[in-house]
This record gives C-alpha cells, sequence and structure tokens, in this order.
C-alpha cells in the first residue's frame, strides 16, 4: 500500500494552474489556492498542484517562511463536492476501466493523496503561517491546524465540516491536531456539531493568534514572516 497516495499523484503531472507562487521578500514564498470561482475547494487539480508547490518549497534553501492563503473571499472550503478527486481525471475507456478508478482501492489512494498534505506540511522545515480569509471548512480547516501559526481575517470562519456529509470528525488529522491547540473539551464540541467558529472565538481559543481587519490578512502574515526571518536560520 502506498500510504503517501505517490499512485494517485503519479497519474496525471501537476498543472500548477491552482496555485500561485510568489516571493513577496527575500526568502518568503507566498502559496495562493487560486480556485476562487469555488471558493478554493480542493479538487484533484489543487491537491496534486499544492504536493507539487510543497516538494519545491522542501528542496528550496533560500526559502526561509511559508505564507499560505487563498484567492478570493475564502480560504478553503474544503473538498469540492462538484469535482472531487478522483485516481484517474480521463474519461473512463471502458464500464472495467470506471469501476477500476472508483473501486476502493482508487478511493484510498485519493484519500491517502489528500491526507498526507498534513505531514508534507508538518514536516517542512521552513514555518508556514496560514493567512486565513472566510471559510476554512473540512480539508481547508486542517490546512490551517497544519501550520504553524495562524492568522485570521475578521471574515474567517473554521468548521470541522466532515461530520455534517456523514464522514468522520477525524479526517485529514483534524483529531490529532485541534485537541493539541484548544484543547479536548472545545474540539469534541467542533468536531461532533461540525458548527463553524468565528475569528473572536478562535482568537479566545487560542486557535489563531491575532485577528486583523479584512484584507490586510496577508500583508500581516508577511510581517510574521519578516520577523521569522531576521532570526538565525539554525535556530528557526
Amino acid at each position: 500500500m502506498l500510504t503517501d497516495g505517490a499512485a494517485y499523484l503519479r497519474d496525471t503531472p501537476a498543472s500548477g494552474r491552482t496555485i500561485r507562487v510568489e516571493e513577496p521578500a527575500p526568502g518568503v514564498r507566498l502559496l495562493t489556492l487560486d480556485r476562487e470561482h469555488r471558493l478554493n475547494a480542493m479538487s484533484g487539480e489543487l491537491v496534486k498542484d499544492l504536493h507539487a508547490a510543497l516538494d519545491a518549497v522542501a528542496a528550496d534553501d533560500d526559502c526561509r517562511a511559508v505564507v499560505l492563503t487563498g484567492a478570493g473571499r475564502a480560504f478553503c472550503a474544503g473538498l469540492d463536492l462538484y469535482e472531487p478527486p478522483t485516481r484517474d481525471t480521463a474519461a473512463p475507456s471502458s464500464d472495467d476501466e470506471a469501476a477500476r478508478r472508483t473501486s476502493p482501492q482508487a478511493r484510498l489512494h485519493v484519500q491517502q493523496a489528500i491526507a498526507s498534505l498534513v505531514p508534507k506540511l508538518r514536516n517542512l522545515r521552513q514555518p508556514v503561517i496560514s493567512a486565513v480569509n472566510g471559510a476554512a471548512s473540512g480539508g481547508g480547516f486542517a490546512l490551517a491546524l497544519a501550520s504553524d501559526i495562524r492568522i485570521a481575517a475578521a471574515s474567517a470562519r473554521f468548521n470541522a465540516a466532515f461530520v455534517r456529509i456523514g464522514l468522520s470528525g477525524c479526517d485529514i488529522g483534524v483529531s490529532w491536531l485541534l485537541p493539541r491547540l484548544i484543547g479536548a473539551s472545545l474540539s469534541h464540541e467542533l468536531l461532533l456539531t461540525g458548527r463553524f467558529m468565528d475569528a473572536d472565538e478562535a482568537l479566545r481559543a487560542g486557535l489563531v493568534s491575532r485577528v486583523v481587519e479584512d484584507g490586510t490578512v496577508v500583508d500581516a502574515a508577511l510581517e510574521t514572516a519578516a520577523l521569522i526571518c531576521a532570526n538565525s536560520p539554525m535556530g528557526v
């Protein structure tokens, strides 16, 4: 079994179209989830593009800090239920081929590719700062939790959306990360109800380090990145 989802990622190459990579300051990489028309929900293309972008960051010795954000009015709305990731985006040539691509094994490869984004973020040598604008739901919530620092816009909203669509709140590492950030009691409530936590509650709970005005969250994250880059690389 390929526990890192490598088989899924190998099927078709990353396109680079759904992740914008910029260098707004020396040593800083700004990664923007760029499916604004779908609130940056996770399609197969975005999952592969984000893996590729994180792999490039990991290999970049000049990169000292990473800022992760979403284009438009959301950070990431979670899995795209209208364009869900599949083992192969090509049209099946036969009924047998269609069955293979929707088999439990194929679905497991897809799930592993999505879930492995979290340890990939955690294992980066560079600190990751999530600049959360608007909704961070489901898989988007997981990406924010996997970051080292979270800064929220006033409009930011967080929820473990999985339970609302019949899935487990344990998905994509959320049940491991969330209690370690805000404690077990509140985490259990969020995981079991799927309710939204707004920016002010997230600040009180310690989920985010600060809340800033809408439209300024990336600038705030870049300020934090600059403070990090001012310190010793080995110390960081």
